[in-house]
């Protein structure tokens, strides 16, 4: 890992002189008093990025309901999950090249309706092949969404502002998983499985006359001749790798074939950052990489996201398998979670400014991952306050580090770099979204076989020592980045910490 990490930072450095990075934005068309508004810019973009965050992660819980409805099992209906991470990793890379282009304005407003169209589509499906087909094109408007929302932000929000309007673009990754399975759970049980895409209808009509209203058309000054090889290569290692993941986290699948395909990945990989390096026009400009506290929060801290994002997938399955719980009933649970994240919101930028994101990254990043060991300790004899307290600590810690990652990967990024930064930094979420699922799901297929090779009953594939294990090895993984870390500057992201 470490010389992988070498090989993209020293492509980065190699191409410096062969690569041109892509022109500043400039602005074609701005609204009248957009200068002077510009701080709604993150709130609108937040709402588009919690209505695709909250819509991947609301539909689990109405798996089986839908499954009943198109007379199927539940894991064909997955395949209209795995379709819509698999075109996000196709179309994410060429986000940023798209509305260097076409103009962010446009290409994000395209995005919102073409998502709120595909939401619609699902919910009329009515077999898995029309969902599936209604998922891609989902994908497809949220591949732009998120990416040029980023964009937007970065380029019309000053160094003094940048600290708060991060923030408050990161809320909806902090809320939606949590919240997502309960509303998943109230809507599927009190109304149908439907409404799960239908609401995303007005929210979509609001944020779409917000960006007509307050959001810049701009475009790259030169336009960029299309990196066709780059993209590609970025998108075959990206679905690779992400199918690879995908198949890993199910039962009857074996481990081997999946680790071929991840491998294959990897393999893809390493030529696109080859090619990334050697020439003047990449898809995805490595130059990013250059800057440390960039590559500290992006690629190391990428691990800690991991971890983070396999609780979300860990903690309803030990609630509903390892305690009996409805799926209902533990959605409730986890918005002890949500009330952790949200309560902490209000002190994350206080908190940075005060004491630097580099203790803040370490501490906190401690504090995360022994909220995530805690989990371990927890059985269904546990008493109800100290479950409460360990779903609210994890939702604490969790809310405080994601924001300052995220928040500390633009304090040194130029101008010129904003498009690829927020482009590459899509990419490694939706990179580490999969490998946090995968990750869970490998850790208890592992903790299980070794308990079934022990014992010749083979008892239910699932116990709630399978989830101690796999809870133990996710507080690893979250802990890992903190090498990382403590070799930042003391300094790091002073720059918009102070202002």
């Amino acid at each position: 890992m470490w010389r992988l990490r070498g090989l993209i930072i020293g492509a980065a450095r190699s191409n410096e002189p062969a690569t041109r990075t892509p022109a500043p934005m400039q602005k074609t068309s701005m609204p009248q008093g957009v200068g002077r508004n510009s701080i709604v810019l993150p709130f609108i973009v937040a709402a588009t990025y919690f209505m695709e965050s909250l819509d991947t992660t609301i539909i689990a819980t109405a798996l089986p309901q839908m499954a009943q409805s198109f007379h199927v099992g539940p894991n064909e209906v997955s395949l209209g999950m795995t379709a819509y991470m698999l075109t996000l990793a196709v179309l994410i890379p060429i986000s940023g090249w798209i509305a260097d282009r076409h103009g962010t304005r446009t290409v994000f407003g395209s995005a919102v309706v073409i998502f709120t169209i595909a939401s619609v589509l699902c919910g009329l499906a009515d077999s898995v092949l029309s969902f599936t087909l209604a998922r891609v094109l989902q994908g497809a408007g949220g591949a732009m969404m998120v990416p040029v929302g980023r964009m937007i932000v970065a380029h019309n929000t000053d160094q003094s502002h940048m600290l708060r309007a991060i923030s408050t673009i990161t809320w909806p990754a902090i809320i939606a998983p949590a919240v997502g399975p309960t509303v998943g759970g109230l809507i599927t049980t009190y109304a149908s499985w439907h409404w799960v895409f239908f609401l995303n209808v007005p929210f979509s009509i609001a944020a779409f006359a917000a960006i007509i209203i307050f959001v810049p058309n701009q475009s790259g000054q030169g336009r960029r001749k299309l990196d066709v090889k780059g993209l590609l290569l970025t998108s075959a290692s990206l679905v690779a790798l992400l199918y690879g993941m995908e198949l890993a986290s199910h039962q009857e699948t074996s481990l081997i074939f999946a680790g071929g395909i991840i491998s294959a990945g990897v393999v893809i990989g390493l030529m696109a950052i080859l090619h990334l390096q050697n020439t003047r026009q990449p898809i995805l400009n490595l130059a990013v990489f250059r800057v440390k506290t960039y590559t500290t929060s992006v690629w190391w801290g990428g691990f800690a996201r991991a971890g983070m994002e396999a609780i979300p997938y860990l903690s309803p399955l030990l609630f509903q398998i390892g305690f009996g719980l409805s799926a209902f009933h533990s959605g409730l649970l986890l918005l002890v979670t949500a009330t952790g994240n949200l309560g902490m919101k209000t002190l994350t930028t206080p908190i940075m400014r005060r004491f630097g994101f580099r203790v803040v990254a370490i501490v906190n990043g401690t504090a995360v991952a022994l909220s995530i060991l805690a989990f371990a300790w927890v059985t269904p004899t546990t008493p109800m306050p100290a479950l409460f307290a360990v779903l609210f600590a994890y939702g604490v810690t969790r809310s405080l580090q994601l924001s300052t990652m995220t928040t500390l990967s633009y304090a040194d990024i130029s101008e010129e770099l904003k498009s690829s930064a927020s482009t590459l930094w899509s990419t490694m979420q939706q990179m580490t979204t999969g490998l946090g699922i995968a990750f869970g799901a490998v850790c208890l297929r592992l903790a299980s076989i070794v308990r079934i090779s022990e014992d010749a009953t083979g008892s239910h594939p699932f116990t709630v020592t399978d989830f101690q294990w796999a809870f133990a090895a996710t507080a690893l993984l979250t802990l890992l980045p903190t090498i990382a870390y403590w070799r930042l500057p003391h300094d790091a992201g002073h720059s918009i910490a102070k202002k």
